[in-house]
């Protein structure tokens, strides 16, 4: 199994110590920021999957070109989501595979899930304020975390009194109210409280390390192979 990878920061470097604990796996490419510009439709010819860890204003960049080499591309890059309805397009039109996720954390995924049922419950429970906030080291570029604004979508999804989401200080009326923090070397927190005058109920999530997140990718790239279209960590958890 040829991977490429795009991307060798933090990620594609923790990425690249859990492939070294499976036999099957090769990393036949790596592109970074001192040969990106390496990166073309030739340079992926033979590779069966790439996964893509790199920054906002490249990412779609990346995916196109993978796309365009007939490469499925898994990547944890968020900013971008503003294209997604045009790489969507373009993965359809060229028949292509792409597996995008904010957070690749399987524990994330099932943290998703119980916000889901939790807010279901508090629908209708108006004495309850809500807000997110969350936690990452200092070189994470974007906020509030593309995580973050998963989890406020699935809140806004099964309690629709709340419509979308601000970055405080902002303030708007029905709207998540998220709270972004940026210290050194912590790899993310996520925290959604429910408050009222008499109780509080907090569901957290909180990495302990990177591995996580790079486990969740290598699932999600043996996953894609074979496949067309475009998928998350839903499709491959299947929840």
């Amino acid at each position: 199994m040829k991977v490429a990878l795009i991307g060798h920061g933090k990620m594609g470097k923790a990425v690249e110590q859990v492939m070294h604990r499976f036999p099957n796996a090769h990393i036949a490419a790596i592109f970074s920021s001192s040969n990106g510009h390496r990166l073309s439709v030739d340079a992926l010819k033979g590779i069966d999957v790439a996964i893509e860890f790199t920054t906002p204003l490249t990412a779609v960049a990346h995916i196109k070109l993978c796309i365009d080499a007939g490469v499925p591309v898994v990547t944890g890059t968020t900013g971008w989501y503003q294209s997604l309805p045009e790489i969507t397009d373009y993965c359809k039109q060229k028949n292509g595979a792409l597996l995008y996720a904010a957070n690749f954390s399987i524990g994330v995924h099932l943290f998703l899930a119980a916000n889901a049922r939790l807010a279901a419950l508090m629908q209708h429970q108006h004495q309850y304020t809500l807000n997110i906030s969350e936690t990452h080291h200092t070189q994470k570029l974007d906020a509030p975390s593309g995580t973050a604004i998963r989890i406020a979508d699935t809140i806004s999804e099964h309690a629709p009194r709340y419509k979308g989401w601000v970055l405080e200080p902002e303030q708007k009326e029905h709207a998540i109210p998220i709270t972004a923090h940026r210290i050194d070397h912590v790899p993310g927190i996520h925290t959604v409280e429910w408050k009222s005058s008499v109780d509080t109920i907090t569901l957290t999530h909180s990495a302990q390390s990177r591995e996580g997140f790079a486990e969740g990718a290598w699932l999600a790239a043996q996953w894609i192979i074979g496949k067309q279209g475009v998928f998350s960590m839903q499709d491959v958890l299947g929840i």
